[in-house]
């Protein structure tokens, strides 16, 4: 008589450890290593018996139980930064509660999508392919377009640019303020007054270009240290101050 073995798979080394763990209601605070280390290695000979190619991530997984094992025989404990006693398992049970967190997630997302695709949509299918269709401007576009409407379309379209008299004219405009024209602005304004708060330099002129020139020049001036800036509470509410020059040792 013969006699068949069947071994549950598993997606990984985390998930055949929280396996272990479920199965014998074990603390995952607490996991008794050798036990745990055994547990593991069985099963990776019961695969190599059936003719199973083991994947090198249970392997890898197995020598860092043994490592773990050996440090916790060795009467030597690993101090941290503090003098505490560092748990050689440590690393190992943050890594499991962070694979038995997403494997959560994973299984509930799992469950959502097999409710999602055993529902049936009831209602015209053809209708509903068109408003799916519509969804995309493109294909909206494009869905009743034959040769002939895309020939009268160009024809229009040389047309209107075969009457056209005007010319297209680009102007270009240079703005009245340079960089190093505001930063000499910024500067005069805080030498009379010592501080002086955002909302006065942009009050001479409330031009956006004026105002974008004058920030990009408070920039620069803090960049260089010739100003500091002091935030307060609010939006956009703050004081541009002169730099105090440092003494000479």
């Amino acid at each position: 008589m013969s006699f068949e073995i069947k071994l549950p798979l598993f997606e990984g080394p985390f998930d055949l450890m929280l396996f272990f763990i479920e199965r014998d209601e074990l603390d995952i605070y607490d996991i008794p290593i050798a036990k745990i280390t055994n547990d593991f290695l069985d099963y990776i000979h019961h695969l190599e018996k059936l003719e199973i190619e083991i994947a090198s991530d249970f392997i890898l997984f197995a020598a860092t139980l043994m490592k773990i094992k050996s440090r916790m025989l060795i009467p030597r404990p690993e101090l941290n930064v503090s003098g505490e006693e560092v748990d050689p398992r440590e690393e190992l049970i943050r890594n499991l509660l962070e694979y038995k967190k997403y494997k959560s997630v994973v299984e509930d997302l799992a469950s959502l999508e097999f409710k999602q695709l055993s529902k049936e949509k009831r209602g015209n299918l053809v209708s509903e392919l068109q408003s799916l269709s519509k969804l995309e401007d493109v294909d909206a576009e494009m869905q009743h377009v034959d040769l002939y409407k895309l020939l009268k379309v160009f024809q229009r379209t040389m047309s209107r640019m075969a009457s056209r008299v005007d010319e297209t004219i680009h102007t270009v405009i240079q703005y009245p303020y340079t960089i190093e024209q505001q930063k000499d602005y910024v500067l005069e304004k805080i030498s009379v007054k010592n501080q002086v708060p955002f909302t006065d330099f942009i009050s001479f002129n409330p031009d956006k270009i004026f105002v974008i020139y004058t920030f990009l020049a408070i920039l620069e001036l803090l960049q260089l240290s010739l100003v500091t800036i002091v935030i307060g509470e609010g939006y956009n509410n703050f004081w541009v101050e002169m730099t105090e020059p440092i003494a000479a040792a």
